[in-house]
Parts: structure tokens; sequence; C-alpha cells
């Protein structure tokens, strides 16, 4: 019987999880789909139960979902319940059980470039969910402290709150978006949409970074003006497109019980993002 898996978002003809996924699936020789679903928030409930009855075995979750569906699950991980957002769902025994893999991407995608926990001062732009995600990985190694800068300062000091309320111990500040620290950091993420529009200034000043630094830009859709200014100044900087394929590596491992072969999957998604 064909097994059957999906992502849910509204709108999701930008998705690029049927590509990456599908790779994998064929490369497994698995008689599985993976198919997009557009789900608008008001008819959830009853289109995520019809999925479950049709027997769909799981599900990514992307926007404007991924809180939204959170009530609706029998279980939440405890990733995703700390982050507060679902971005897999695994059904199993007819219980829905959620999960965030977007730690677990970030994670691999600064393993691949050489990073590993120890402790470090890392600034992160941003406040939104992805920034959530990235900031509670990096808040939970023990000795580093976290430079939280979003053009918004109230949703950075709810993050950092959230964050230490959560993470008794955890060293997080909240910096001014135009001061924020570069030429601190060990390690810097780009969190916010600044580098989606190819004009887009790099959101902090390049030559305030210091060489050595890793700056990891959560924007895939192209080479940012951020990752190529930083790469001259001898900094190891690389865009999101490796997080993208490591957090949907282990939505896969998540519903198959093995690890996926990641290989196909770039591939896939290198063909559908070219650089610059």
């Amino acid at each position: 019987m064909t097994r059957l898996f999906g992502v849910i978002g509204h709108p999701i003809g930008h998705s690029l999880s049927p590509a990456m996924h599908r790779a994998a699936l064929a490369a497994m020789r698995l008689d599985a789909r993976y198919d997009p679903y557009d789900v608008p928030p008001e008819f959830l409930p009853p289109m995520l139960e019809a999925l479950m009855l049709a027997g769909v075995e799981g599900l990514n979750v992307t926007v404007p979902l991924k809180e939204a569906v959170r009530p609706l699950l029998d279980r939440l991980d405890p990733p995703a319940a700390a982050i507060g957002a679902v971005n897999t769902i695994v059904a199993r025994r007819r219980r829905l059980i959620g999960f965030n893999t977007d730690g677990v991407g970030f994670r691999q995608a600064l393993r691949e470039l050489g990073w590993r926990p120890r402790p470090a001062t890392a600034l992160v732009l941003g406040a939104g969910g992805a920034a959530r995600a990235v900031a509670w990985e990096l808040a939970r190694v023990r000795g580093s402290r976290v430079i939280l800068a979003n053009r918004t300062g109230a949703r950075a000091r709810r993050l950092a709150s959230w964050l230490t309320r959560r993470l008794p111990g955890a060293d997080v500040v909240v910096s001014p978006w135009r001061r924020a620290p570069a030429e601190a950091a060990d390690l810097i993420v780009n969190a916010t949409s600044v580098g989606m529009r190819p004009s887009d200034p790099p959101p902090v000043e390049p030559r305030r970074v210091r060489p050595g630094t890793l700056v990891y830009d959560l924007v895939y859709h192209r080479t940012t003006a951020l990752v190529r200014e930083t790469r001259r100044r001898g900094c190891i900087a690389a865009d999101g497109r490796s997080m993208l394929l490591y957090q949907g590596a282990e939505s896969l491992r998540l519903w198959l019980g093995v690890r996926p072969p990641v290989a196909p999957m770039r591939r896939a998604l290198e063909g559908l993002l070219p650089r610059g």
C-alpha cells in the first residue's frame, strides 16, 4: 500500500518540501507519495482530520499553521512545546504528535560548517519564529551568551524574557538594532527577512564583523549581501538552504524510523535554488 506524506500551509505553491522529500523517497525506492495541501487556517481542523482518515502518516507544517495546529494534536515533543510551534506531525497509532525540527536543522547546518557547541557569543538578528528556534538552541549551550537584536525592540525583549524563563541561568541580552555588536560575536545568525530581495543591504555592517566569524543567513532563496560581503572579510558564511535540508531530513527520519539519504535531497534543492 502506498504510504502518504505531505505538507500543509496557506498558500502552499511556493513550498520546496515536495521536491526535496520526493527525491529522498525515490532514492529509497519506497512506495510513497508526498503532496502539498493548501489549508486555509479556518479549515485546518476538518482538513487535518480528513488527511488522517485518508491514511496520511506524516505532515510538514508551514506558515501560517505552525502555531494554530498545536491544540489539535495529542502530544507535543518537548522542543516543539518549548518553542511554541510545530513544523512536523507524526501520526502514530491514531495519535498525532507534533515536533519542531528547525533546531535539529540549525545544529546540523552549523556542524557542516565546522561549528561545535561551545561557550561563545552569538548575535541573533530577528525575534520571530525562526529566531526563536535558533536562540533556543544557542541559549542551551552552557557558558554561551546570546545577544538578540530586532527592529522592534519590544519583540526582542519578549523573546529574551521567554528564553530566560525556560532556561534559568541562560545568558541572554537585548541590543538595539542599529547598535548590534557584530564585532563582539563569534557567530552571527540572520533570522530576519532582510536579504529576501536582491536590493536588500546586509542587516549589519560587514566591516564590523571580525574575520573568522561564522555567519549564517537563514534566507535560502539567494546568496545574500551579508553572506557575500562577510566572506570577503574572511568569514565562514552560508545561506539557509542547509538548515532547510536538514530540518526536512529530520522530518523524514521521524516518519520512517531511518535516516534518509541527504544527497538527493540536496541536489533537488540546488536545482530549485540557483545561487546568486
